[in-house]
């Protein structure tokens, strides 16, 4: 089969990993892919927005499959544009996208099939919200309505610091159209958990749960990031807990889109937030986590490829899916001042040592320069390593990245504190 993912970042990199040990696969293209990738896969420099750029591809090529990995394709209506012309790709459709393009409408869709989550309002206008605001008090969470690329969320612990983000949104426009409404949440108590699944827009199977590291310093400090780094399985995500999450909250958000004529098929990222009253929903994205995705899939025992195949069939109740008894964790390589501004072009070395080390090194944001190895983007690599456990997995992760340098690099070095001190 040929297979092409669209993406290029470290869980485009991991897709194609994975997706390359299928007996099956034949050929992987990925547009526009990065150099990690490049030697896997063939890199094609399309679009990967150009979604009637992608649909001509895939035809002119043969493509068997395609996967989807950002969710800027999803939200422009890819799936639908591929679907219409007879090419099988695993993800959503526009609508059903729209549960992350949207977070006024997946708030609203919680809201009227009781799916468990934080309180809201939603806004267009700045008076209103700030009348909300000064009604409510803090803390509170003020979020873009539309994809703001991880960054429309604001967790504001006073009045002041919730008036100021309706006005970089609604007033400022700090995140263009996303922020042209804004919806305002209770601030949940608990642990945080990225509970990655398939769903064929029916049956739902759950992957391994996960935890990654948003804020930017050691000690869960700094601002928000993409994700600093993350490791599966999540101790606080026991079997118990887990069932009811797939109760509560999968299983009745999948039948609510069917019913409201949104079928979900693809991978349902949801975030979730472990309160003292039970779990409740943070976010649903539209696909795969990064870097979730980046300790999810090296846990998976299973071919990737016929699961992909039973979500787009229907099929997903009579596949199997296998898991590996062990655990990963991936720590992020990041460039000197990110999430602010930082530098590229830098030359990165020690990636040859260590590959070998056993570890997996998945490219975030790099590219090619002169035929070397440069940096590309805020989150660089990504160090992914599967042990018998996670202390073992993160003495493998951390040697590693001791072998590579590039100037400002910078990484936590407390990826999987929870788990290790028992804390959660």
């Amino acid at each position: 089969m040929k297979i092409l993912v669209i993406g290029s970042g470290g869980r485009e990199h991991a897709l194609v990993w994975k997706l390359a040990q299928s007996p099956r696969v034949q050929k992987i293209f990925c547009v526009p892919g990065n150099p990690g990738i490049g030697e896997m896969a063939e890199c094609v420099a399309l679009d990967s927005n150009d979604s009637e750029a992608l649909c001509s591809f895939a035809r002119q090529q043969g493509i068997d499959l395609t996967v989807v990995g950002p969710e800027g394709p999803l939200s422009g209506g890819i799936v639908d544009l591929f679907t219409a012309h007879g090419l099988r790709i695993f993800g959503p459709g526009r609508q059903a996208a729209e549960i992350e393009s949207s977070k006024a409408f997946a708030k609203d869709l919680m809201a009227k099939y009781q799916i468990p989550t934080a309180g809201y309002a939603v806004f267009q206008t700045v008076a209103d919200a700030k009348e909300y605001i000064r009604q409510k008090g803090a803390p509170l969470v003020v979020k873009a309505d539309g994809l703001a690329a991880g960054k429309g969320v604001i967790v504001a612990m006073t009045v002041n610091e919730a008036l100021m983000a309706v006005d970089a949104m609604l007033t400022e426009q700090a995140f263009g159209a996303a922020g042209s409404r804004v919806v305002i949440e209770e601030f949940m108590q608990g642990e945080e958990a990225s509970i990655l699944t398939f769903t064929d827009g029916a049956t739902v199977k759950t992957m391994v749960a996960a935890q990654d590291h948003k804020r930017v310093y050691d000690g869960d400090q700094g601002p928000n990031t993409g994700g600093m780094g993350a490791y599966a399985p999540a101790p606080v995500v026991t079997p118990e807990l887990m069932t009811r999450i797939q109760q509560e909250i999968l299983q009745p958000v999948v039948d609510a889109m069917r019913r409201e004529g949104r079928t979900y098929k693809g991978c349902l990222y949801l975030g979730v937030m472990l309160t003292d009253a039970g779990p409740k929903v943070v976010e649903f994205n539209a696909r795969f986590g990064d870097p979730e995705t980046q300790v999810v899939l090296p846990l998976l025992a299973s071919d990737l490829l016929p699961v992909m195949e039973a979500c787009i069939d229907g099929t997903l109740a009579e596949t199997e899916i296998k898991w590996r008894d062990q655990a990963a964790v991936c720590v992020v390589m990041a460039a000197g001042g990110y999430p602010g501004t930082y530098r590229k072009g830098d030359p990165i070395t020690g990636l040859e040592t260590a590959a070998g080390s056993g570890a997996m090194v998945f490219h975030a944001g790099t590219a090619l320069k002169e035929g070397k190895v440069t940096t590309a983007g805020g989150r660089v690599l990504g160090m992914t390593a599967v042990g018998d456990g996670i202390r073992q997995a993160l003495s493998k992760a951390y040697q590693a990245l001791e072998n590579i340098s590039f100037p400002g690099a910078y990484f936590r070095r407390d990826i999987g504190h929870r788990a290790i001190n028992g804390k959660n």
